[in-house]
């Protein structure tokens, strides 16, 4: 599988995030809380096991550029993880395909390293498989291309 972030991706649907915070479960570890639902099966995006949408508030980082630079880290931390994570899924998916919507949340109030927001992502998606019953120890490791080295402090 690519490492790419496609636009079948996204969760866009006002309805799906409407229903993600009204029925959703959420779980957080430092700086990010993840906020999922399981939904049914988009036409548009079948093929795609995981919506995904993220936010930074505006009331924590007043300037766009800081929360432009969150969107980066976290983006590209999911979509470095994300190969691992759907092969994963798809292995401990029951005969029904399942698709689900996930929303992070950057809950910090400073900006964070890379590597610390890469931690709380690996930490994130291995208690969502927990949490959804899936598969008990899975591990995702740190992909083999990382950007880790490249991204700025």
């Amino acid at each position: 599988m690519k490492n790419t972030f496609v636009k079948a991706e996204r969760l866009k649907s006002k309805k799906t995030i409407a229903h993600l915070f009204s029925g959703g479960r959420s779980f957080a570890a430092y700086p990010l809380r993840l906020i999922y639902t399981s939904i049914p099966l988009d036409s548009v995006a079948k093929s795609v096991p995981v919506l995904f949408s993220m936010s930074v508030p505006k009331k924590n980082f007043k300037l766009a550029v800081t929360r432009n630079l969150l969107r980066r880290r976290i983006r590209e931390t999911y979509r470095l993880h994300k190969s691992i994570f759907f092969s994963e899924l798809s292995e401990s998916a029951s005969d029904t395909p399942q698709q689900y919507a996930f929303m992070f949340l950057y809950t910090g109030r400073e900006v964070l390293s890379y590597a610390d927001i890469e931690i709380s992502m690996t930490k994130i998606l291995k208690r969502f498989f927990y949490d959804a019953g899936l598969k008990n120890n899975v591990s995702l490791q740190k992909p083999k291309n990382s950007t880790n080295d490249r991204m700025p402090k």
